[in-house]
C-alpha cells in the first residue's frame, strides 16, 4: 500500500509495515527538547518519581526564552535545568554563552536529522519537518514520559499535500509562502493534519527558507510540517548529523486528505496583520502603517541567510529616528559568523540594537517589549494579541528584507521604496 512520508517515519518507529490515519501508535523517539518555560514542568513529574531513569542521550535542555536571564525567577528556572542535567548525566544542556535559540541550534549541530521521530515542550518543534522528519510539539507531561521510556503515543496524523510552482521574484521568499499559505488554509483547518511542502517553486528553496516554512505549520494548526529530502537535505546534513539517518519520500500515490495547489510566480512579499498569522496581505495592499518597533531574529527568521538579507537593505542607510531596530542572532555560531563577515557592524551603523541569541523579543519576554498602542513588524511567527508586550500593541508579520526596509522607512513598506 502507498504511503506518504510522514506514515512512513511514524511506521518504521512503531516497529510496524505499515501506519494508516487515524490509527493510535506508541513511537520510539530519536530525540527530545524543552526549554526554561516548559522543562521546569517536566522536570518537576519526573522527580517525584522514586528513582526515576531518563533517557539522558536523547534529551536537550535550551534555557532560551529568558535568557539572559531578565529577573530571579527566570534565574531560578534555568538553575533547576542546570542542577537536573549535572544529577541525570544530561549530556546536551546549554548555558547562557554556548546556548541559542533551541530551534536553530538543534539543526545546527546535528542533533536531529532526516527520518527522525522529534519531539519538544515546545510548538514550534515541528521545525524540523524541514530536514525530512516527523517532529512536533508536545506538553510538558507528554515529555516527561517520553523521557522515562523513550516512546510517545501518537495519533497517526492525515496528510494535506502543498503543491508550489513558479519562479519567486524579487524579495519573495519562504517566509511569503507560508504567510500566503495559512491566509488560503486559515489557522484551523489543518489541526492535527500533517502539512507536506512539496513542488518545483520548494525544489529550489534553500535550506533555511524550508526551516522558516516548517516553523509556521502549527499556525494552521498542523500536527507538523514535512519536506521530502533531496539533495539540498543532504548537503545540509552530511557533515552536522553523526548518527545514521534515513531518507523517506512519499509513495507517487500516496492518498492525501487534501491537495492544494499554488502558483506563486505573481506572489508580492506578504506581510500578516494583527492579531493572526493568518491574516496576510500583499505588503502592496495594506496602506499606510506607521511602526515603532522592528524585530529581525527567532526561529522563524533569525537565520545567517536572514541576517545577510537584511543587510543588505540596511546597508549605508539608518534606523528611522522614531523607530528602533532590535536584531538577535539565533546562535552562536551565527552570530560570530555575521560578526566575521562584518553584518553585525553594518546594522550597528544602521543604528540597530543587536542583542544576543535569545527568543526574548518574540514572545514578549524581555529585550524589545511593546508599550501600549505601539506597533512592531517582526520576522517572528506570530502576532497574536499581547504577544510583544501590552495587549494593546500591534504585531506585524514579515520577512527580514521588509522588516529590515521598514526600519528605515518608520513604516511597513516594500524593500523597493529605500532601495
Amino acid at each position: 500500500m502507498a504511503h506518504t512520508i510522514t506514515e512512513k517515519i511514524l511506521a518504521a518507529h512503531s516497529g510496524k509495515k505499515e501506519v494508516n490515519p487515524g490509527e493510535h501508535i506508541v513511537a520510539d523517539v530519536d530525540f527530545m527538547v524543552a526549554n526554561d518555560i516548559t522543562a521546569p514542568i517536566t522536570i518537576n513529574i519526573i522527580e517525584d518519581i522514586k528513582n526515576a531513569q531518563i533517557k539522558n542521550e536523547q534529551i536537550a535542555l535550551v534555557p532560551d526564552h529568558f535568557t539572559p536571564n531578565k529577573d530571579i525567577k527566570s534565574a531560578q528556572n534555568v538553575k533547576l535545568l542546570r542542577e537536573f542535567s549535572k544529577k541525570h548525566g544530561v549530556k546536551y544542556f546549554f548555558e547562557t554563552g554556548r546556548c541559542g535559540v533551541e530551534h536553530c541550534m538543534l539543526p545546527e549541530m546535528g542533533l536531529v536529522g532526516p527520518g527522525d521521530l522529534v519531539i519538544g515542550a515546545d510548538s514550534h518543534t515541528c521545525t524540523y519537518g524541514a530536514l525530512g522528519c516527523f517532529s512536533s510539539g508536545v506538553g510538558s507531561t507528554d515529555l516527561a514520559g517520553a523521557l522515562l521510556t523513550g516512546k510517545i503515543w501518537l495519533r497517526v496524523p492525515e496528510t494535506i499535500k502543498l503543491e508550489y510552482s513558479g519562479e519567486l521574484k524579487e524579495w519573495v521568499y519562504g517566509k511569503d509562502l507560508i504567510l500566503m499559505t495559512l491566509k488560503e488554509l486559515g489557522n484551523v483547518s489543518a489541526i492535527y493534519k500533517s502539512l507536506e511542502f512539496t513542488g518545483s517553486t520548494i525544489s529550489k528553496l534553500s535550506m533555511y527558507q524550508r526551516l522558516t516554512m516548517s516553523n509556521m505549520a502549527v499556525e494552521a494548526g498542523a500536527k507538523n510540517g514535512i519536506f521530502s529530502p533531496d539533495k539540498i537535505t543532504e548537503e545540509y546534513v552530511k557533515d552536522r548529523v553523526k548518527r545514521n539517518y534515513k531518507m523517506y519520500q512519499s509513495d507517487p500515490d500516496a492518498k492525501y486528505s487534501k491537495v492544494r495547489k499554488f502558483d506563486v510566480s505573481n506572489l508580492d512579499p506578504q506581510v500578516s496583520l494583527p492579531h493572526l498569522p493568518s491574516n496576510a496581505e500583499s505588503v502592496k495592499k495594506i496602506g499606510r502603517i506607521e511602526i515603532d518597533q522592528a524585530f529581525i531574529g527567532s526561529c522563524t527568521n533569525g537565520w545567517y541567510d536572514d541576517l545577510e538579507i537584511a543587510a543588505k537593505v540596511l546597508k549605508g542607510k539608518k534606523v528611522h529616528p522614531s523607530t528602533r531596530l532590535i536584531i538577535a542572532p539565533p546562535t552562536p555560531e551565527i552570530y560570530m559568523k555575521a560578526l566575521r563577515n562584518g553584518i553585525l557592524e553594518i546594522f550597528g551603523e544602521a543604528e540597530a540594537v543587536i542583542g544576543p541569541p535569545t527568543c526574548g523579543p518574540c514572545l514578549g519576554g524581555h529585550m524589545g517589549i511593546l508599550a501600549a498602542g505601539e506597533r512592531a513588524i517582526a520576522t517572528t511567527n506570530r502576532n497574536f494579541v499581547g504577544r510583544m508586550g501590552h495587549y494593546d500593541s500591534e504585531v506585524y508579520l514579515s520577512n527580514p528584507a521588509v522588516a529590515a526596509a521598514s526600519a528605515i522607512a518608520g513604516r511597513i513598506v516594500h524593500p523597493e521604496e529605500v532601495l
